[in-house]
């Protein structure tokens, strides 16, 4: 504010100036008047008549009579007019005038831009303290618009989130808990729910808030958030091993060099030494084996406790990034199909779509992005049915075990009550799982669940 007021200042001083200067020191050529004019017209008059003379042209009485003529006639001409030049003929002098425009041009200009214009708008504190009471305004708005209406998932899931940006921690996890299911089909509000309890914690990511990422990461697996979470939990437990297992799986959603990427390299690196495990080459031309030569390219060590840095925030600075490109260069078809997963898990289904559609042939090549476009699809269309199975389908023919497909392929099935189809499906997921993970634990729990309801026994144990 005080620089605006300065420059204001200065340039209201430059026009002031450039205004007073003529009516404070008037020009040269203000001083020449008709009597000077006609006093130098009889100077020359006088001086002709003397070569005259001179010559013999006029006699000397003739001469001295047109002399006697000039001069009358000159002092006719030259004498002053005290009435029209006299000082204090007018009371608007030069002066007077000046120091009226120099006392009203600031004020005028000061009340005119009080006015009409927003002098709030040059003070950044005020400015932030608006935008912070009009967004706690609509926050207010729409807590009671769901105190009227509570039955609506979407809208407290909006308002948790809300809560958790404004750091009204508690009741944003009051809101995540009103939102009921809708949060556990969301990978997104299941890490932003995570987060919120790991932050209540003292960013202790075990117990439910791990359990919040695990199941984002089952209904999602690259999950960028999640991956993050996920990996920062294994390594403070001293799990290395998982956590290079997780950030690798993350690297490969960032976008290629980016600042993002360099930091999870570096936690990787860490990871990798900390587990006994060899560094990762470097792809990159004349890059130096590790441990040997020069330490000068070598990225600082992360603390681990900095991982959490992966806000969302930063998450939407690199897909906006991402897509800014993607508009320069729209024949990046594995760019597109990066960001059609980026907005997938931000939850802009549309956008998604869209990115999909671009990505085109490579799609239609690719088991993986064939089966997260049929979930985005179901997502949207709330069921499998259709074209999200075909999109399953097609994947499938291209890979016959690929996990998700086969889980979403099952979940159609167990929809349409199709309970045998269904166990065949996740029972082709099982045999891609590790035995006794977490994630086998859960289809084996579905398939005990579909056998039931299709009056099948229970499955007999695997002998060891």
């Amino acid at each position: 504010m005080t620089v605006f007021i300065a420059i204001a200042a200065v340039l209201t001083l430059l026009a002031l100036g450039w205004l007073v200067r003529p009516l404070l020191w008037p020009s040269a050529a203000a001083g020449v008047t008709s009597q000077g004019l006609n006093a130098s017209i009889y100077r020359d008059q006088l001086e002709a008549l003397e070569r005259d003379l001179a010559r013999g042209i006029i006699s000397a009485q003739d001469c001295e009579t047109a002399r006697d003529e000039l001069q009358l006639r000159l002092l006719d001409d030259t004498q002053e007019s005290p009435a029209s030049h006299g000082p204090g003929a007018s009371f608007w002098t030069g002066r007077r005038t000046a120091l009226v425009i120099a006392l009203l041009m600031p004020l005028g200009a000061a009340g005119m831009y009080w006015w009409l214009g927003s002098p709030e708008a040059i003070d950044p504190v005020a400015t932030q303290k608006a935008n912070d009471d009009q967004v706690a305004t609509m926050v207010d708005a729409l807590a009671a618009r769901l105190k009227a209406n509570p039955d609506n998932p979407q809208g407290w899931a909006m308002l948790a989130r809300s809560y958790k940006v404004m750091g009204r921690f508690a009741d944003a996890e009051q809101a995540f808990l009103r939102a009921g299911d809708l949060i556990n089909k969301n990978p997104d509000l299941l890490v932003d729910y995570a987060d919120l309890l790991a932050v209540r914690a003292n960013n202790n990511i075990e117990g439910k808030p791990l359990e919040l990422v695990n199941k984002a990461l089952a209904l999602n697996p690259q999950h960028p958030m999640g991956l993050m979470m996920s990996g920062v939990a294994a390594y403070r437990r001293s799990d290395f091993a998982f956590a290079v297992a997780q950030w690798e799986k993350l690297l490969a959603v960032l976008d290629p060099g980016s600042p993002d990427a360099q930091q999870v390299e570096a936690d990787i690196a860490e990871a990798r030494a900390k587990a006994g495990l060899p560094a990762t080459a470097k792809a990159a031309p004349g890059a130096k084996p590790a441990g040997t030569g020069s330490e000068a390219g070598k990225l600082p060590p992360v603390d681990p406790a900095a991982a959490g840095v992966m806000t969302p925030e930063k998450i939407n600075q690199m897909i906006d990034g991402l897509a800014a490109k993607l508009k320069a260069s729209p024949s990046d078809l594995a760019g597109w199909a990066r960001l059609a997963g980026a907005y997938k898990v931000q939850g802009r289904l549309p956008e998604a779509e869209q990115a999909f559609e671009k990505a085109g042939k490579l799609v239609d090549g690719d088991a993986g992005l064939l089966t997260q476009y049929a979930d985005l699809l179901a997502m949207r269309m709330n069921t499998l049915e259709g074209r999200p199975l075909a999109l399953v389908n097609k994947a499938l023919a291209l890979d016959p075990k690929h996990p998700m497909a086969l889980m979403l392929a099952g979940s159609a099935a167990y929809r349409r009550s199709d309970y045998k189809l269904a166990i065949s499906h996740w029972e082709k997921v099982l045999t891609v799982l590790p035995p006794g993970s977490r994630d086998a634990a859960q289809v084996e729990a579905e398939i005990a669940d579909a056998r039931s309801k299709a009056g099948l026994g229970l499955q007999p144990k695997a002998k060891p």
